[in-house]
């Protein structure tokens, strides 16, 4: 005989693993049948957010009577370990039919995530957001009957949230532009990300690739147009409404589950207002003025992670700044790598550190004094790395007017800078000729991630002042 817990649990082997760690199956000997519990506890890296996070599960789940979404029974206590116990169902989870099976055609995929967004659709009218909608949440029984789990990082309308204003949480490669920026999840957002679970179903991997550089990636999910696919058949258009940048564009969740359960030959389903009118849209679509994420795809996995938003930015010291700042965003979204000069007259910038005393050069190979020097650049560089991260006010100011605009505004400049802790920079080169610099640079995220990346600009020089005017 296992483990027994609460007097009624017994503990069998391990059927499953997600971020909380492992699922396990057991059986339930008062009523005599199997479920599925998960532990959590005071165990390395548990803490009690992790506690409250499965209280709120089940008492989520509990208000969800629904025929797709997995049942919960029980919440126990043994020793010093919280168990959550709960509808066991025989299943492979869709990421994992998807990388044993290959993509689904738009039908089978439309039956598959058609049951979970009629889930979807009832936890909204509860007012529930999932918030974590992915493939590996969606488990697929043999007859491709489906069940919507882990509404562990859910809130309802009049819940406390677990994490602090701004906090972003879901996995990376299905959240929505303005999550991804810090705004709160809505119902939207979780239309955005069955639509990014869609996009997996038919191409075979997520619409963005979280697994090697993940600041590239979250700044791609802000600031560029959704990925689009050939293999979406009749779905384009539910692609086209739910993976739009404006929150206020979508269709609700309502909408997705009759254009999926209707078939193909259906008319697209009428637009609905998913969210309130004064819900914040995405940023505008921008070029993006530095983005590190230049690699070759790998194969998807579908981590989760949680960012920390930094606090409000700074009111900037320079002329361009106007108007109070917003609420910086959560994440961060990219490298943009640019030049410091906060305007303050106490603080010389690296040319003017340069000059002589004199303002003379000092041998006729001596560049003249208001001409850039290598080492300017350098320590332009290492200063603005130094401030970026914790003045961005400030170091909006060292862009010129164009690569200001090519950043997206300034809301999208705070808000990619405002998550990291830190950002190292190293192997700089300069060459005062071009005015082009390259270097490497390693980021820490407030979340602890890191990521790292290789990066080239060409600064502009004036009155002893450097500016970024463009990424190479």
């Amino acid at each position: 005989m296992g483990t027994l817990i609460a007097g009624r649990y017994e503990i069998g082997r391990e059927i499953g693993r997600g971020g909380m760690g492992a699922v396990l199956l057991a059986r339930d000997v008062v009523l005599d049948r199997e479920v599925a519990v998960k532990r959590v506890g005071l165990t390395p890296g548990t803490d009690d957010t992790d506690i409250e996070r499965v209280r709120r599960e089940a008492r989520v789940s509990a208000m969800l009577n629904h025929e797709h979404v997995v049942a919960v029974y029980d919440l126990v206590r043994e020793g010093d370990a919280h168990w959550l116990v709960m509808e066991y169902v025989p299943s492979v989870n869709l990421g994992e039919l998807i990388r044993r099976d290959g993509p689904l055609t738009p039908d089978d995929a439309a039956r598959v995530v058609g049951q979970a967004a009629t889930a979807v659709a009832a936890a909204h009218e509860a007012g529930i957001v999932h918030r974590d909608i992915k493939p590996s949440n969606l488990l697929v029984a043999s007859d491709r009957t489906v069940k919507l789990s882990d509404f562990g990082i859910a809130r309802t309308g009049d819940d406390p949230t677990l994490t602090q204003t701004g906090m972003v949480t879901g996995s990376p490669g299905y959240l929505s532009p303005e999550v991804a920026s810090g705004h709160p999840a809505s119902p939207a957002s979780d239309v955005w990300s069955l639509g990014a679970t869609v996009f997996h179903a038919v191409t075979g991997g997520p619409p963005y690739d979280t697994t090697e550089n993940l600041i590239g990636a979250l700044y791609r999910i802000v600031h560029e147009e959704p990925p689009r696919t050939d293999r979406a058949g009749w779905l384009e258009p539910l692609l086209l409404a739910t993976m739009h940048r404006d929150p206020r564009a979508r269709w609700s969740a309502q909408d997705v589950a009759r254009f999926l359960n209707g078939g193909p030959g259906r008319a697209p389903a009428p637009v609905s207002v998913a969210v309130p009118a004064s819900a914040p849209p995405a940023a505008a679509t921008q070029h993006p003025a530095a983005d590190p994420a230049r690699h070759t795809p790998v194969e998807p996995v579908e981590p989760t992670a949680v960012f920390t938003p930094a606090d409000d930015a700074k009111r900037s010291r320079g002329p361009a700044m106007i108007g109070a700042l917003a609420l910086v965003a959560a994440v961060v979204l990219g490298a943009w790598l640019m030049v410091r000069d906060d305007g303050d007259p106490g603080r010389a910038s690296g040319a003017d550190r340069d000059r002589t005393s004199q303002g003379t050069p000092k041998s006729s190979d001596t560049p003249p004094s208001d001409a850039p020097t290598a080492e300017g650049m350098s320590q332009f560089v290492t200063d603005y790395l130094g401030t970026v991260t914790k003045d961005p006010a400030t170091t909006w100011t060292m862009l010129t007017p164009a690569f200001q605009d090519a950043s997206g505004g300034y809301d999208s400049y705070s808000g990619f800078w405002g998550g990291v802790a830190s950002a190292k920079v190293s192997d700089i080169v300069a060459d005062p000729e071009t005015l082009e610099v390259s270097y490497h640079v390693d980021y820490t995220v407030k979340g602890g991630e890191k990521s790292s990346d290789d990066v080239r600009l060409r600064l502009t020089y004036a009155d002893g002042s450097y500016k970024i005017n463009d990424e190479l």
